[in-house]
């Protein structure tokens, strides 16, 4: 198993990077043929979304533009999501296996715009672009299907490129599903994306190490004697030890750990009682906590419990904490990094590569992959020209839809610099 970590490998040496250009023109003369007919497909996927675990329309809709690819889509039993390969070339039989992964599904939310590929599902929208994630990834295996047939195979490099379009990464599960289902049998490198709304379409951000945030949920139950709203002084108060606790938690918890490193902590629910003059007994809390470093992860954690355990004395309430860790941060390997930002070199030029200077506190289970093996994920700026571009989960977003081609170009560059270079790593088992 290998973690994935950036420092383990290696930047792609400009030589590498001069392999791949024979096919630069071929590449853009097919995006540029068929650019309408993926803007298409994205508006397709924009105007039917499907949430986690329900994409059953999504993904057969996946199968059937692979068949027609002449891929062989598998779908695992559950119903969503699809697993395929390509094999470009006569890669051997132990030929390192490059995966791209797709999220497909869509939110629980409804969609704002009114324009002509709105979501036509009420309470559904394709809010943080995996419409276009899962349309760009579809795009990259047309790419490299037609440069297998449309050059001679001495003129073709050889490589074994598998597709993973993944269900349910909003509640983070799908990756779990698809290792579960042998996604990465065999895959020695992972390539992944996401759009983002502060990057203007036409350009790239890159990040070596740390991109994203890694999440522990916090769950707190605060439970005491309640009773009637007219005699406070009979009960333990759960709601107001519960409103002390959360006030608590803001005001000590951003002191716990060092301001140079990030970290965020917020409540995003509390719930109790069902009636206007009934102190209940129980006051749930759910929050999450954001963190890019385990030293300060594990230490606001036993901060947290310091304090409900304080709280929970000074009040006579009893107050549980659990915590549950559904995500693991995004490490993007240098190998793996470094031939998506030769690739977008060879798209963009290097003017347009955005160095991302920081880490998302977002989660993304793209993580999970790269517990197994090697993997990066770029950012393809996706914000259009006219001023404020609307941010992810907004009921209003959209992308700019000129980022589809040349996200597809990038990802079928990407898997082939990765596949002559051929990752260091051993493939997952």
């Amino acid at each position: 198993m290998n973690s994935g970590r950036a420092g383990t490998g290696w930047r792609v040496a400009p030589a590498d990077v001069e392999r791949v250009i024979p096919f630069e023109l071929l590449l853009d003369r097919i995006a540029d043929e068929r650019s309408s007919d993926w803007i298409a497909v994205r508006r397709y996927l924009h105007t039917h979304p499907e949430p986690s675990g329900d994409e059953i329309r999504t993904t057969q809709f996946i199968a059937d533009r692979l068949i027609a690819l002449g891929i062989v889509p598998g779908i695992p039993e559950r119903g969503v999501g699809v697993i395929a390969d390509l094999k470009i070339g006569s890669p051997t039989a132990d030929a390192p296996i490059i995966a791209i992964r797709a999220d497909i599904d869509a939110l629980k939310m409804h969609d704002r715009k009114s324009i002509e590929y709105a979501s036509g599902c009420p309470g559904v929208a394709h809010a943080c672009g995996h419409d276009a994630h899962t349309t760009v990834v579809l795009a990259a295996a047309e790419l490299l299907t037609t440069l297998a047939k449309r050059l001679p195979e001495s003129d073709v490099p050889s490589a074994h490129v598998r597709f993973v379009f993944q269900a349910a990464e909003e509640t983070a599960q799908g990756a779990n599903w698809m290792v579960e289902d042998g996604a990465l049998r065999g895959v020695s490198a992972i390539l992944g994306l996401h759009v983002d709304p502060t990057i203007p379409a036409g350009k790239v951000g890159i990040r070596y190490g740390v991109l994203t945030a890694q999440v522990d949920e916090v769950l707190i139950e605060v439970r005491g004697k309640g009773g009637h709203a007219a005699r406070p002084q009979h009960t333990s108060d759960p709601v107001g030890t519960a409103a002390m606790l959360v006030s608590a938690l803001y005001q000590s918890v951003p002191r716990r750990a060092d301001s140079l490193t990030p970290m965020v902590f917020s409540v995003g629910s509390i719930h109790g009682g069902s009636a206007s003059n009934v102190i209940p007994d129980l006051v749930e809390i759910a929050g999450t906590l954001r963190s890019t470093d385990h030293r300060t992860r594990d230490h606001v954690l036993s901060s947290i419990r310091q304090i409900c355990t304080g709280i929970a004395a000074a009040t006579g309430n009893t107050i549980d904490v659990t915590y549950r860790s559904p995500l693991g941060s995004v490490i993007n390997d240098v190998t793996v990094m470094s031939a998506i930002e030769a690739a977008t070199i060879q798209v963009l030029g290097g003017e347009n590569i955005v160095l991302i200077d920081r880490p998302s506190m977002g989660g993304e289970d793209f993580a999970v992959y790269i517990e197994h093996v090697r993997g990066a994920q770029f950012r393809l700026g996706c914000a259009g020209p006219e001023g404020d571009w609307p941010l992810l989960h907004s009921p209003i977003f959209d992308v700019d839809e000129t980022a589809i081609p040349l996200g597809a170009r990038i990802m079928a560059r990407s898997a082939l610099v990765l596949a002559m270079i051929g990752p260091e790593s051993a493939s997952c088992p």
